[in-house]
């Protein structure tokens, strides 16, 4: 994945993933404790209880949903090795906003499992108290982004300076997430690459935008990625089955009416199963998990 020139940015929607032809709106957890979960994704990543039950809550920033914590009795834990979440990314908007919630979380002591810059983006990366895995990241601005002549876009894994980022943070105090911050993308753990293409490509319709050795990575107007696929843990495991923790489902929106439309109908030839309702149409995917479509 490279190229010796920076080549022109797509004609694309600008700005967001949120903006694109599809983008992931929201995910869906089972966990153990609930209080402990909630009051975690509270004070450690700056969400805030939109709607809260007695099996339940849903998070989110400023109005906007983007987590569902679900408790089941009968849930066991997830085995590390089972497909499901890799992590949830939550996209701030800015640099700025990404060195506030660091210090935040550096004096709140919450320990984080590692950081990168990938060129298009730069990213810290923790773990929530039940294991799932969590991205924090802010997106350089696209024209900073190089796209390759043969389609997708340049990216890559490397060091992030977490002090000089630490550094930059605004002095005053952190009060949660900022407005605007949103679920940027799902990375999942599959079972296979192939099967992962031929769905999220050829029945989802998202565009291939990188590949790492075990890894893919989909998206809808030419963002870096929405959804990204690897084997790292998961290589050839069976897909989901029974009451499990982690993540249960997740919700890919359409801003093109006529892009959905064209998924249910590579759907149908698939014979994939599907049930139309009040939330859109709802599916299991190839690995068990559950993936609501709407627009």
């Amino acid at each position: 994945m490279h190229a010796d020139a920076k080549t022109a940015t797509p004609d694309a929607p600008s700005g967001r993933p949120v903006l694109m032809p599809s983008y992931v709106e929201k995910a869906h957890l089972v966990v153990e404790d609930l209080p402990m979960m909630a009051a975690w994704y509270e004070k450690a990543l700056g969400l805030s209880p939109i709607e809260t039950g007695a099996s339940g809550v849903i998070l989110g920033v400023a109005g906007t949903p983007l987590l569902t914590l679900e408790t089941d009795g009968a849930a066991r834990r997830q085995p590390r090795t089972a497909p499901g979440l890799f992590h949830n990314a939550f996209l701030v908007p800015s640099r700025a906003e990404l060195s506030r919630w660091l210090a935040h979380v550096a004096n709140s002591r919450v320990p984080l499992t590692g950081a990168s810059d990938h060129l298009v983006s730069e990213a810290i990366y923790l773990d929530d108290p039940e294991g799932n895995g969590i991205e924090v990241y802010r997106d350089r601005d696209r024209d900073e982004w190089e796209f390759l002549p043969e389609g997708g876009v340049k990216m890559a894994t490397l060091p992030l300076d977490l002090q000089a980022l630490y550094d930059e943070a605004p002095q005053e105090r952190w009060g949660g997430m900022a407005e605007g911050t949103a679920l940027g993308h799902i990375h999942l753990q599959v079972s296979n690459i192939p099967e992962a293409d031929a769905f999220f490509r050829d029945v989802l319709g998202l565009d291939v935008m990188a590949r790492y050795p075990g890894a893919t990575f989909f998206a809808s107007g030419q963002y870096h990625h929405h959804v990204g696929a690897n084997v790292w843990n998961s290589r050839n495991q069976p897909k989901r089955s029974g009451a499990m923790t982690g993540l249960s489902g997740y919700r890919i929106r359409f801003n093109d009416r006529a892009a959905l439309d064209t998924a249910l109908a590579a759907l149908d030839r698939q014979a994939i199963a599907t049930t139309r309702g009040g939330e859109g149409v709802s599916l299991t995917d190839p690995w068990g998990i559950g993936l609501t479509l709407s627009a």
